[in-house]
This record gives structure tokens, C-alpha cells and sequence, in this order.
């Protein structure tokens, strides 16, 4: 579901003549960005035909804002896993190449600004697709050009920058995420598995990504949090583009005005695919819940899966999960957003009382 369709799920599962209720679609970085700020801030959307993660042509998108000044890109969109939908990931071969051309071709109409959100990726490329597509060119030890990446990447040993490269646009990326590149709590062991990363694989993809480090002198910006979020692309992003990190859901919350609708709420109701630790990192519904909490707002939350052995209860006083049923998993996010209506009309009597209980 994209935010507007569980926002308008929620709302209808709810809706009662004794409250108001508004619906905000909020994102982070993740999937829905793009199309949802050129939305909100009445922009132009420019489709473009691009590679998917695994080099296979299509037609992906991005928004044009501010009059043309300000591209919004999401990886997502051309290197993210919804794209690998039904066919077999190869976290191998998977490359950001397609997000590079979504930059290339907003670069070319003139944008002098992208905002980037990395998010909801395929890859673990750290970024080297990208910077392939955007006119950066790899070299083996004897001068032969080096295409395709990541899947040769151990083989190259130099790089050249764009001719251009002077002329790039401002970059600020929305991550959602501070994991490092490399390690315990870089990418390829905390997001790899559900890419396709075999846990027997995880050292063989780390030596890929300490070989980049170190062919392009960049420790520093390895370590920097962030430089993991998808699969590398914060690397990717800061070392090859000069683009600057930025949380997320605090940038977006700031150009949706997030912060005077949760003052104006008596209770606020936010969601995520799946609640976990990774929630924690700067995901929408705890930047959600921390506005909440600043303002004594109590907070509650809609998920499709919840790991209840987390701290999660934490951020918020009310957690629903969606009722399923007998569905499979397949099967229920099809009719995710008639299950997700059912399960709030379900919440709503201990919704309306925790209203009631805060006017009366």
C-alpha cells in the first residue's frame, strides 16, 4: 500500500461523527517519496525508461518541483526491490545504474537540485551502478574499461570522474537509516538477507565493498552513519555525487508541515509495513511518534507484521497488527487494504475511547 492508501484505509475503518479526522501521507526516504512530494507540492512527474536492478528496461520516474529547480529522485524507483517482484534476486548483479540515469536525465532538464531518497533497495552495490549511469568510468590494472557494476568491481583499480563533474547539481539525501557501510552493522549483514544475501555469502560481498573503500581512499565516509542505507547508495551518494545526508523523515517533515498537524491532533495514528529495531532508525512512524511525544500526544500504530520482542511498545500506547486470517502472506497484501480498514474499524472503539478520555 502507498501511504495515502493505508492513510485512507485507516480513516474509513474509523470514521465516526463524533471526530475529525485529517490524513497526512508521510515517507522517509523509502518507497512513495517521490510521487508523494511532487503531489503535496504540485509538481511535474517525468517518466523516463531506465535499467531495474537487474538490467532489464522499463519505465520508471521521478518529480520535478520548485519550477524545474528541484529533482525529487527515490532509488526505489528504478533499483528497488518492488521492482524484482516474482523473479529471483541477485544481490550479485543488482545495480543501482537505473537511479543514476533517473539523476542524469533530471540533471540534463536542468535541475540544480536533487533530493534523493534512498530506500527500499535491491542492491549492495554501494552505489558503483550509480555512479556508472552518471558518467564515472572504472579501469582494470591495464587500462581496460570496466562495465556492469558491481558484478567485476574486485577487477577494477582505478577511477575516472565525469567531465562534467563541476556541474552537478546539489545532492541532499533522505536516509533512513545510520548503519555504516561495512561490519556488523553495515549493510550487507543487516539489510543483505532480504535482498538474497546468503549468510555463507556475507564475507564474500564485504570484501567487494572494502575493496571500493579502499580503491577510492574513502574510510571516512565508510564509517559515517548512513553510508550503509541502501546497500551502499549513502556511500555512493556522498563519495560520487558530494551529496550530503540527511534524516529522512525530517526533511520531509518539514516541507509537509508535519509538526502544526500533530499540535492541532487530539491523537495521532501513524503505520509501517513492519514494526522492528529498524523502525527505531529514523523511520517514519517514530519520527511521527517523537513529534507526538514532544507535544503529550498520544500516539498509536498500525503494522502489517510487529516483532513484539522489541522495545517498540515504547514509541507508542497502542500497536495493531492487521488481521490476516488464513490468508498467506501473498494473499493478504493483495487485500491489504480492505484487511487494514477491518482491522482499524476493530481498533476503533479503544481508539474513540482513548479520544474521549482526552476531551472529557
Amino acid at each position: 500500500m502507498s501511504a495515502r492508501d493505508a492513510c485512507d484505509a485507516i480513516a474509513c475503518g474509523i470514521q465516526d461523527e463524533c471526530c475529525e479526522i485529517r490524513t497526512m501521507p508521510v515517507a522517509d526516504g523509502g518507497d512513495g517519496m517521490a510521487r508523494m512530494l511532487t503531489d503535496v507540492l504540485s509538481g511535474e512527474w517525468i517518466d523516463v525508461t531506465v535499467r531495474d536492478p537487474l538490467g532489464v528496461e522499463i519505465n520508471a520516474g521521478y518529480g520535478l518541483i520548485d519550477l524545474g529547480d528541484t529533482a525529487v529522485i527515490e532509488m526505489a524507483e528504478a533499483s528497488g526491490l518492488a521492482r524484482l517482484s516474482g523473479r529471483t534476486y541477485d544481490p550479485w548483479l543488482a545495480s543501482t545504474y537505473g537511479t543514476g540515469q533517473l539523476f542524469r536525465n533530471a540533471m540534463e532538464r536542468g535541475a540544480k537540485k536533487i533530493v534523493l531518497g534512498i530506500g527500499g533497495s535491491a542492491t549492495n552495490d554501494g552505489g558503483t551502478g550509480m555512479a556508472e549511469a552518471v558518467g564515472y568510468q572504472f579501469f582494470d590494472n591495464r587500462g581496460n574499461p570496466i562495465r556492469n557494476l558491481p558484478d567485476r568491481i574486485l577487477e577494477a583499480v582505478r577511477i575516472l570522474p565525469p567531465r562534467d563533474l563541476a556541474s552537478f547539481p546539489e545532492v541532499v539525501v533522505a536516509c533512513d537509516v545510520a548503519n555504516p557501510l561495512l561490519g556488523a552493522d553495515g549493510c550487507t549483514r543487516v539489510y543483505g538477507p532480504q535482498k538474497g544475501i546468503e549468510k555463507e555469502d556475507f564475507e564474500s560481498h564485504e570484501v567487494r565493498l572494502r575493496h571500493l573503500v579502499a580503491m577510492t581512499h574513502s574510510q571516512m565516509v565508510a564509517d559515517m552513519p548512513g553510508s550503509g542505507a541502501a546497500g551502499g547508495l549513502g556511500f555512493g551518494a556522498m563519495f560520487f555525487l558530494n551529496g550530503s545526508l540527511q534524516p529522512g523523515f525530517d526533511l520531509i517533515a518539514k516541507v509537509l508541515k508535519i509538526e502544526p498537524a500533530v499540535i492541532w491532533a487530539d491523537l495521532i495514528i501513524t503505520g509501517e509495513g513492519k514494526i522492528d529495531t529498524q523502525s527505531l532508525q529514523g523511520k517514519a512512524p517514530c519520527g511521527v511518534a517523537e513529534l507526538a511525544k514532544i507535544h503529550k500526544k498520544p500516539i498509536v500504530a498500525f503494522c502489517g507484521l510487529y516483532d513484539s520482542d522489541t522495545t517498540m511498545n515504547r514509541p507508542f500506547d497502542r500497536i495493531w497488527e492487521i488481521e490476516r486470517g488464513n490468508y498467506s502472506l501473498q494473499e493478504a497484501i493483495k487485500n491489504g487494504p480492505r484487511l487494514l480498514r477491518e482491522t482499524a474499524r476493530l481498533a476503533k472503539p479503544e481508539i474513540l475511547e482513548l479520544v474521549s478520555n482526552l476531551i472529557f
